[in-house]
């Protein structure tokens, strides 16, 4: 699939938007936001619709895991986009996207809260479904030496071994260039959800 797609990631503390038409990159920026990426997204936003022009066939967002705020921002903006535009919007895994040199297949740790981990296999710009839930002690035991990344601020447990990433709206693009006509077509028919580790922890009310 050769088109001009709009791909946008708001998983992380790093913004990162990009137009590719084919193997040409129209347009790429990133910012800097820790808890505004709704103040921060619209100029580079803008001006990526610009560089797209009237050619634009769809949007790709990063749909996590991460900042449940953050993609929830870039639903918004992906389905408000695709909505006054008349074309697709779909959400792929931001693990597919890593901004450092990746090889096909790697492995993914990350912090899942609640003092667990979870570890996540890429093959080919495809998450895996297994993602695991694990504890500290057989996160420990499960990472290995080789091609294992994280898109945490900071590397997990304090493992020295795994490389840091964040991701690149322009990665996350080339991956949906690679799919077929049918699976965007596919894709684009199912809801833009965030990619949830975990249900949703719910405190009740002290009974008095």
């Amino acid at each position: 699939m050769k088109q001009t797609i709009l791909a946008l990631d708001l998983s992380t503390a790093r913004g990162s938007i990009a137009v590719l038409r084919g193997d040409d990159v129209l347009f790429e920026a990133s910012f800097q936001s820790e808890r505004s990426h709704n103040a921060q997204v619209f100029a580079p936003l803008r001006d990526a619709l610009v560089a797209a022009g009237d050619d634009l066939a769809g949007v790709v967002i990063g749909n996590g895991p991460g900042s449940y705020t953050g993609v929830r921002i870039a639903i918004a903006a992906a389905q408000g986009v695709a909505l006054s535009h008349g074309v697709w919007c779909v959400g792929w895994s931001s693990l597919t996207a890593p901004d450092i040199d990746a090889p096909a297949t790697y492995s993914v740790i990350g912090d899942a809260r609640r003092q667990c981990f979870y570890l996540a296999r890429i093959e080919n710009g495809r998450l895996l479904p297994d993602v695991e839930i694990v504890p500290p002690e057989v996160a420990r035991e499960r990472v290995g030496n080789d091609h294992w990344l994280t898109f945490d601020a900071r590397a997990p447990l304090e493992l020295g071994r795994v490389r840091m990433a964040r991701p690149s709206a322009k990665r996350l693009g080339e991956n949906l260039q690679g799919l077929s006509a049918v699976e965007v077509s596919q894709l684009a028919g199912q809801p833009l959800i965030p990619h949830y580790l975990a249900e949703a922890f719910i405190t009740m009310p002290k009974q008095r």
